[in-house]
């Protein structure tokens, strides 16, 4: 592709744009093509070919509408749908569309023995069946070597509360509340079936470093009113060294499910990105940010009684509030830092200097910060944990104190 496109840029050029990328904002193409001669209206309708073409797909995510390559036709990829109410089980397969060898199941007791059967790539599962319910089929399917690598969504009207975290717990790669958007299990179905490159994840596929580092900058110009700042899972270090780091990812995937559907339902301005850490960054007007971090927490505190229970405690009637308080279990709760503007325009400003880059080129001109650097802007220069990603999924990397601090490391 020639260093200097004009308009003469082609349907064509873009679809190799997506495929070197892979995945790529909305914004960011824009932005692009507009640098290219290709006006916006005409984007737009190249990427809506390209949709319907299946080339491509688009999920908004984190408040950050997104494009994602998909894969050149080959196998046929095959769905299971178990769900005793005809009327939504023909509405889920009519609402993944065309493209898939589609099994209908409507009763629980016969799930598993279609799923081994069948061999599904993923199973769309409702939670309420008759003989047998959704988390323990999930769980059956998880734990069976010939099908433990089959998509799982959950798709359930029961109070997601205790559910969304069991489900998993259990190994659900996602959790959708009826009634639902037939446009959002499209979605999903085609991601985690049909995305090239690495496998889907609707924690790692948060707005990444790069999407970051942009939302830095758009946070910096801001007037008063706009705020940004990290919504932090404290004691998940702790958590992690006494239960596992199993568990520990658990949490981190409900709060991140959870920060989705609260900007998706309520705040689409709104901006959540994940720090890889026990941190999301949280951005957007002071009014939605303060209703998308009380909702989530909120929704986190409702939920922490079963995960109390998960862990050992079997009590009925715990009391929360004594019990986190204690030394019995590590604290868990969900905490905002907003970060003034100031600071992280001069916190910045140190990083770039340290690259050799002057503060007033910014991220357009080094390209994305770092997860490391962008920690530093947060003021997290001494993490509780830190994530890798290997193609065996997301792994946790507890630091040496747990979370706990100095003065609790020294006994003070």
């Amino acid at each position: 592709m020639a260093e200097a496109m004009t308009s003469t840029v082609t349907k064509d050029d873009l679809r190799e744009i997506l495929n070197e990328r892979q995945q790529i904002s909305y914004d960011e193409l824009s932005e692009l093509a507009m640098s290219r001669g290709v006006p916006e209206p005409k984007l737009r309708e190249w990427l809506t070919e390209l949709e319907k073409s299946h080339d491509i797909a688009s999920r908004s995510s984190g408040g950050i509408l997104t494009y994602y390559i998909l894969q050149g036709p080959g196998e046929i990829r095959k769905v299971l749908i178990v769900e005793d109410d005809k009327n939504i089980n023909k509405l889920m397969a009519l609402s993944i569309g065309k493209g898939y060898e589609i099994t209908q199941v409507y009763d629980g007791g016969e799930a598993i023995s279609a799923a081994r059967s069948g061999k599904p790539d993923l199973v769309m599962l409702d939670l309420m069946l008759p003989h047998k319910d959704g988390l323990d089929i999930c769980e059956t399917i998880k734990k069976d070597p010939q099908l433990s690598n089959t998509v799982v969504i959950l798709i359930s009207a029961m109070d997601p509360t205790s559910n969304r975290f069991k489900g998993i717990k259990y190994g659900a790669d996602y959790y959708i509340k009826k009634p639902f958007d037939p446009n959002e299990l499209k979605s999903l179905v085609t991601l985690f079936l049909k995305k090239k490159g690495k496998r889907f994840d609707p924690l790692v596929d948060l707005p990444d470093e790069e999407r970051i580092s942009n939302q830095i900058e758009h946070s910096i110009k801001q007037k008063d009113g706009y705020v940004i700042g990290t919504l932090k899972i404290d004691g998940l270090g702790l958590y992690a060294k006494r239960f596992g780091e199993r568990q520990a990812v658990v949490l981190l995937r409900l709060v991140s499910q959870l920060l989705q559907d609260a900007i998706k339902t309520q705040m689409p301005s709104s901006f959540v990105g994940f720090l890889n850490s026990d941190e999301f960054v949280v951005a957007g007007t002071n009014t939605n940010v303060d209703a998308v971090v009380k909702e989530v927490q909120s929704e986190f505190n409702a939920v922490l009684r079963f995960v109390l229970q998960d862990a050992g405690l079997k009590q009925i009637n715990l009391d929360i509030p004594a019990l986190v308080e204690s030394d019995e279990l590590p604290k868990l709760a969900l905490v905002f830092t907003e970060t003034p503007k100031d600071q992280l325009k001069q916190r910045r400003n140190e990083v770039l200097k340290n690259k050799g880059v002057s503060p007033a080129g910014g991220a357009p001109t080094i390209g994305a910060y770092t997860y490391e650097e962008l920690q530093k802007m947060f003021g997290k220069d001494n993490l509780d944990i830190t994530i890798t990603r290997d193609n065996t999924g997301v792994r946790i990397q507890v630091s040496k104190d747990g979370g706990r601090g100095k003065e609790d490391e020294d006994g003070k």
